[in-house]
This record gives C-alpha cells, structure tokens and sequence, in this order.
C-alpha cells in the first residue's frame, strides 16, 4: 500500500525527465508573442463555403503551428454589411486595429499598465502560390482603404513544401508515383508535366523554381505555363511532346479559390491530358502561411517562444 509521500518500498518512482542542455536541447514551442498582430489571410475570389472552409482549415493549422496567434480571414471580393459572412480584407484590417485600439483605451481607463504594440496592427497574408500581380496590387490597394496599420507578406512560394504537395496531389490523381524509392509503377504517371499557374509571366518565372524541384521529385521534366495567357498551355504541351512526353499532365500550381471557373477545364482540352486537383487545403500551407507571418515581423518561430 501506498504512503501519503509515495509509493510503497520496491515500486518504481517516476521522476522527471531532466531538461536537456547544449546542442540536443528540444526547442521550446514557439507561441505568439504578446501583443502581435494579427495574421489576416487574404482570400481571393468570389467568396463561398469552400473558400471559407478552405481558409478555415489551413489557419487551423497555422494556429496549431503557433499557438496564441490571432488569424483572420478577409475576402477581396468581400463586403462591409453587418454580419456579413464574407467580410471584406480592408473592413477586417479596419476591424483589427479598431480593436487594439479599444483594448489599448481600457487598460489606461482602468489604471491598467498599456502593453507596448509588437509590430503593426496586422499582418497580410495572401492566399497565393505565386505572385499574381493583379490580386496582389488588389490587397495592397485594400491596406490602403483600411485605417490599420498592416504589413504585406510575401506569397507562399517557391518553396519545397509546394513541389511535395504538387506530388502528393499528382500521385492521387494516379498520374505519379508517391515514393520514386518504391518499385512500383503507376500504368497512368505522366511522363510531363504541365505546372499551370495564374499571374501571367512572373508568375510563370516564379512557378518553374517549384517546378524544378518537382521534376527532380518525379525524374520528368516540368514546364510552367500561365492559365490566363491564350496560348500558353498549348505552347508547353507541344514542347513536352516534341522532346519525347508522350503522356502529359497538368498540375495546377493553385491553391484554388485564384482561379476563376472552368480555366483548368479549358487548360486540359488544350494540352489534352488529364489534370490534379489543386493543392487546396495541403496542410503545409498552413505552415508557409506562418512562416511569412514570422518573416514579415522580422522574427523566427523558436525565437517567438521567448
């Protein structure tokens, strides 16, 4: 039996992990610092259920990613009316500083000590895989029209973490391979593809950097062509095949709601190949879309935790 101070004599007694020192020291989990500004995610597009269900999940993530932060979500395309579902980036932007601000007015009204802001009221990021000029210059002109103080993040990519999830998206489409390492075939993988993307040409500049790191994922080649250019598609798909692809697929280099209807359906019938779904909710976007939050403050995730 027991004793009130421990286990009786001969049981094994629990005793804390100590906490590792030096190189092998696990890094503390990263949390918002106090006082941050808040992580708005500019969603482009008509807005909809899965826009919004979209944006829902990949906060989630990115507050799982570091906890304490305070994300929002604003629409380009959004409205200012009360209630409204689909609230507009600028009327959120207005929203968030308006509440700092109040926050800032209670505390010197009841005596209380003012926490010094951290940053600006927010920070923007935009729900974008490369950068389309266009959407882009629309976020910046709804900074303008809000009365926060926001900065402007980079977009999500290039980056690594966009070529695996191209590859998983492709893979489920049964047009790749999941793991090169495996011996396996698929009988439909593709032996080119088309990395299609909104933006026009920088965006396209842009796409071919993840694209290079796809096609050494895939050992095919990757070329990136703009869906909203006339032609472009077709122009890749004749140079995928004049250099031996006798099989192509087209991996939409989106995240979804950039892309107007039916663009990918008309891209498809032009290269006629078979197409993936676009990356959607891939949870690693959750994780870029922190990351930018960070980088825009000047400030790392392990850091964040101190």
């Amino acid at each position: 039996m027991s004793s009130p101070t421990g286990p009786a004599n001969g049981l094994p007694v629990r005793m804390p992990r100590p906490r590792q020192t030096g190189r092998h020291r696990r890094p503390e989990p990263a949390v918002a610092p106090e006082g941050a500004p808040a992580l708005v995610l500019a969603v482009p597009g008509a807005p909809s259920a899965a826009s919004r269900g979209l944006a829902e999940e990949i906060l989630s993530i990115g507050r799982s990613e570091l906890p304490g932060l305070d994300a929002r979500i604003g629409y380009l395309e959004g409205d200012d009316s009360e209630g409204s579902e689909f609230p507009s980036l600028s009327g959120v932007l207005t929203a968030v500083a308006d509440e700092r601000n109040a926050r800032a007015e209670f505390a010197r009204a009841t005596g209380q000590e003012v926490p010094a802001p951290t940053g600006p009221d927010a920070v923007v990021v935009p729900l974008l895989a490369g950068p389309d000029g266009d959407l882009l210059r629309r976020v910046r002109q709804a900074l303008m029209d809000s009365s926060a103080a926001a900065e402007l993040a980079d977009v999500l990519g290039p980056h690594p973490l966009l070529a695996e999830g191209l590859h998983v998206r492709l893979s489920e489409a049964g047009l790749a391979r999941a793991d090169r390492a495996r011996l396996f075939t698929v009988a439909t993988a593709a032996d080119g593809i088309i990395l299609a993307t909104t933006g026009g040409e920088e965006a396209v500049q842009a796409a071919g950097i993840t694209g290079m790191l796809l096609a050494a994922r895939l050992a095919v080649p990757v070329i990136a062509a703009a869906l909203d250019q006339e032609g472009s598609v077709a122009a890749v798909a004749a140079e995928l095949r004049g250099s031996g692809s006798t099989q192509l697929a087209l991996a939409p280099y989106l995240i979804g709601p950039e892309a107007a209807d039916g663009l990918l359906d008309t891209a498809c019938k032009e290269a006629d190949c078979a197409a993936a779904e676009v990356l959607g909710a891939y949870p690693a976007l959750g994780k870029l879309a922190v990351a930018q939050f960070s980088a825009a403050l000047g400030i790392s995730l392990n850091a964040a935790a101190h």
